[in-house]
């Protein structure tokens, strides 16, 4: 594929990376904190960290993921803080373990932020352009080549394209080629990719309508506050900036309904327009009109954009039907009646990449070098696009370094999770995180993200000296906290005069192990060890919480051994599954597509069985045995 412009001079980056969205911006920080230096191509400084989408960074499943990029120095959480306008816990009532911290954003703040990260980053310059193809050398990938001319070389290159590549915006009958509304796609990207024997295919996500604030009638809206204590995203965060705001909420009608299925022929859903899934979990207003036609209503959060934006985002109502439908179902909610459109819903079909194609590190398989992350592995959100972009980074920058990439585990995170549910199954819809996916939840939560990761990426070379010497310093008050806990104890009888009741079976029980019972806290128990109430405000609730999961942990370690054992088991690289005698045809196949480096991956693919299990572990034997005495001759 050729360029616009003839080639005007070449530049020498450790890491490029492409695309300034969540997962380029993460990948590019991440490169630079490990030391190398990057270029992040993006068509325009100013887009850098834009919310494309609802205006908030976190939720269930997706709260963990940014606490876990936060651990490990990333930019997302920081950014939340700065630009969030209400902060909330959802789940609240639940177990800690699926709870999910979640911030709406000022989009400006939020951007603003992101940016300031950026331009404050050493290493790391920012070019903007439009990466039109890859520089190849011996099917290895060594930089890319800009639409002006311009080459530019690198030891490694992240691909971070969101929904611009041949991207397709769809309102009604209009067709848009574009990346997001306003700005062009990328088109050339998509061939090279393909050449290369890249497998791609085509997603679909979408978008509400956005409001003029000022035309909604708030007084005979429900009101929903933030938290009444708002709990920053990052560790790091002493105090948040911004004041909080209160979001609106409305709901659908059945003279919404009515409309929506009056005019479902209009949509390029049902019009047989657009052939690629959507988000299951984050559907059209159409889609719920017409799968769940049994609901009366449903309900829509209105979320203001800003502080001094007159622009709200309306949670729920993701349409890609005509301007005039829009109009007018918009209308037919309570608040809404003489609400003003500035700017209409639409749909926006883009190209992604197999996942199956990469190493769990986010390396191509079929191109050494190219790392990618984000929508472009068929995934949807800021949260995962920010999470893999992260991983890619830092895997890119050790790549250029000449040193191993890191894997993160589904036992140690759910970025671990995400990585491995998408290289080991693929995705057939844009792939969303949720606690459900983690068989390891109750110890993945969102109060020890950091302990799970960040004494790792300190040794991975990604977490920079001030969180570094901050989580030293909170590690040490947490496990003197727990030594005391553990210390401190009565018996039953000891219990009784202190007014608390416990079994008279004469067993002495820790302060930790007290804990754990529902009629004891902290606070309780500072009764009669008056030195808690020196104890930290942040550490009261972890401290109980690790009291009551401590049993439940103890079991879901046993388990987490086990699973390590067979990630342990290594397959040879080059094991041939197509011709592997004992297997079925679709298992050579499914083996073949996937590639897994692991016993243990093989047996989270669909369909595998113990005989074939069997067949891969006496081959995961032989690999681990002519590597002991490949280590034993060197």
């Amino acid at each position: 594929m050729m360029c616009a412009a003839n080639m005007i001079g070449e530049t020498r980056y450790d890491v490029i990376v492409v695309g300034g969205g969540h997962a380029g911006t993460e990948a590019s920080a991440a490169a630079a904190r490990y030391g190398a230096r990057v270029a992040l191509i993006t068509h325009q400084f100013a887009t850098i960290g834009a919310m494309s989408c609802n205006p908030a960074i976190g939720g269930l499943g997706k709260g963990h993921l940014v606490r876990e990029v936060d651990a490990l120095d990333g930019i997302m959480a920081r950014a939340a803080d700065q630009g969030g306008i209400q902060f909330r816990v959802l789940n609240r009532r639940k177990g800690p373990a699926v709870r999910g911290p979640r911030a709406q954003a000022d989009r400006k703040l939020y951007a603003a932020a992101v940016q300031n990260m950026i331009r404050e980053t050493e290493n790391l310059s920012v070019i903007e352009g439009e990466a039109c193809n890859l520089i190849m050398d011996n099917g290895h990938c060594k930089g890319v080549i800009l639409n002006d001319g311009r080459m530019l070389q690198a030891g490694a290159v992240v691909l971070t394209t969101g929904t611009f590549l041949r991207g397709l915006i769809h309102i009604g009958e209009k067709k848009i080629k574009a990346g997001r509304i306003g700005e062009a796609p990328v088109e050339g990207l998509s061939s090279t990719l393909i050449a290369h024997g890249l497998t791609l295919g085509r997603l679909k996500t979408g978008t509400p309508a956005r409001l003029d604030g000022r035309t909604i009638n708030w007084d005979v809206l429900e009101m929903q506050a933030g938290d009444e204590n708002p709990e920053p995203f990052s560790l790091l965060t002493e105090t948040l900036p911004n004041r909080q705001i209160a979001c609106g909420i409305t709901r659908t009608t059945a003279e919404t309904h009515t409309i929506i299925r009056n005019n479902i022929h209009r949509s390029p859903l049902y019009a047989g327009v657009i052939e690629s899934r959507g988000p299951r979990y984050c559907p059209s207003i159409e889609d719920k009109v017409v799968r769940f036609a049994d609901r009366e209503s449903h309900q829509i959060f209105l979320e203001p954009e800003g502080l001094d934006d007159h622009t709200v985002y309306p949670n729920g109502i993701s349409s890609s039907l005509p301007e005039d439908v829009q109009e007018a179902f918009i209308r037919s909610m309570p608040g809404l009646e003489q609400v003003g459109i500035i700017q209409s819903g639409y749909a926006i079909e883009y190209d992604y990449v197999d996942p199956r194609h990469l190493e769990v590190t986010l390396e191509t398989r079929n191109i050494p070098g190219l790392f990618l992350a984000g929508q472009i592995n068929g995934t949807t959100g800021y949260e995962e696009a920010a999470a893999q972009g992260l991983v890619a980074g830092l895997n890119a920058a050790r790549k250029a370094g000449g040193q191993d990439g890191a894997v993160f585990d589904r036992a140690e995170g759910y970025i671990g999770v995400m990585i491995d549910d998408l290289t080991t199954h693929g995705v057939s819809e844009p792939y969303r995180m949720f606690t459900s996916r983690s068989e390891y939840r109750l110890s993945l939560r969102v109060d020890n993200a950091d302990e799970r990761l960040t004494k790792k990426g300190v040794a991975l070379g990604c977490v920079g000296a001030q969180r570094a010497a901050f989580h030293v310093k909170r590690q040490n008050t947490l496990a003197e906290w727990r030594e005391r806990l553990n210390t401190w104890s009565l018996t039953p009888t000891e219990a009784k005069k202190h007014g608390l009741s416990l079994n008279r079976d004469g067993q002495r029980r820790s302060a930790f192990q007290l804990l754990s019972y529902p009629d004891f806290s902290i606070d309780q128990l500072a009764s009669i060890w008056p030195e808690m109430n020196e104890m930290p405000n942040w550490l009261r609730e972890r401290l109980e919480t690790d009291a009551v999961y401590a049993v439940y942990l103890n079991r879901q370690n046993d388990d987490i051994e086990a699973y390590r054992r067979d990630e342990a088991l290594m397959l040879p690289s080059d094991l041939p599954f197509d011709t592997l005698q004992g297997l079925s045809s679709e298992l050579r196949q499914k083996l073949t597509n996937v590639r897994p480096a692991t016993l243990g991956q093989a047996a989270r693919i669909e369909g595998m069985t113990p005989a074939a299990l069997t067949i891969l572990s006496a081959h995961a034997g032989k690999n681990r045995r002519r590597a002991q005495i490949e280590t034993a001759s060197a």
